[in-house]
């Protein structure tokens, strides 16, 4: 039996019908966490509630007004929020507008996400201290966030930059929210939990051919040791000594893109963002 490291806090994990997020999940609430789980698949995700003792909280991040109503439910069942795990996410083709207009990886890596933690902020306030992990990836490497064209209206999408645009947005949005809520008891770290074998590149046809191949064994870990340096950093909890740092799984400072500490683009990203979604 895990030690009871987690009892009497609360944690939202998004992304958890599958793979690392519903890992994270098991194994928090196997450290007597309160987990709620939400992802969009109803059939993946209801065994995942039903193993940590809750009920399911479908949501498409492909749909903003789903993202609104997650924020609604979780906070009519639960008044704070000691951990909000931002892990939705994966590789889209940019052809494939969201519901919503805009370019996939865009919305469902980073503008979805960036709405629900907004929506999100009184509990995680209420809880006093409190901790949001945003699930990045090296990927942000390859990213380029150009504020005047954040939705690729002006310029052609790429699938894998736009992906590593969207993790690259991760960090940035990781450090817009140590500048603003600190003083709210809010710490908020980003982590790249290594190349997973995992359904995350399920709507990629490239990323899904490497996936299905032998190949994967040799480019992937496995799901329980991905899922480790975000229940690592969960256990961790709300220390300001790492308030707005990007960790390479259990690494402090990780490779990261040079736009990922620049000020403008920090500033710029949330304004834009929060215009984008709604909450300007």
């Amino acid at each position: 039996m895990s030690e009871q490291t987690m009892t009497g806090r609360t944690v939202l994990v998004t992304g958890a019908s599958d793979g690392i997020g519903a890992e994270a999940a098991k194994v928090l609430a196997g450290k007597g966490a309160t987990v709620l789980v939400t992802g969009r698949s109803a059939d993946k995700l209801r065994p995942v509630a039903e193993a940590v003792g809750t009920e399911p909280l479908v949501a498409d991040f492909s749909r903003l007004d789903d993202v609104r109503r997650l924020a609604a439910k979780v906070a009519e069942r639960v008044p704070t929020l000691d951990v909000l795990l931002n892990n939705a996410g994966g590789t889209f083709s940019p052809s494939k507008k969201t519901h919503d207009g805009h370019e996939p990886n865009f919305q469902v890596n980073h503008l979805a996400p960036f709405l629900l933690t907004n929506l999100l902020h009184p509990q995680l306030k209420a809880a006093g201290s409190s901790l949001v992990v945003n699930t990045s990836s090296i990927g942000n490497l390859m990213g380029k966030i150009v504020l005047d064209d954040l939705d690729y209206e002006h310029r052609r999408a790429i699938e894998f930059p736009a992906y590593g645009t969207g993790k690259l947005m991760n960090i940035v949005f990781t450090r817009g929210i140590a500048q603003r809520w600190a003083d709210d008891g809010i710490v908020s770290v980003a982590v790249h939990p290594g190349p997973v074998g995992s359904s995350f590149g399920r709507d990629s046809w490239i990323v899904g051919l490497l996936y299905r191949s032998p190949l994967k064994r040799f480019a992937t870990i496995s799901v329980p040791d991905g899922a480790a340096p975000l229940v690592a950093l969960v256990e961790r909890g709300p220390d300001p000594a790492i308030d707005g740092h990007y960790f390479s799984r259990f690494t402090d400072n990780g490779r990261e893109n040079k736009q990922a500490r620049d000020p403008k683009i920090i500033d710029g990203l949330w304004e834009r963002s929060a215009a984008l979604v709604g909450l300007a």
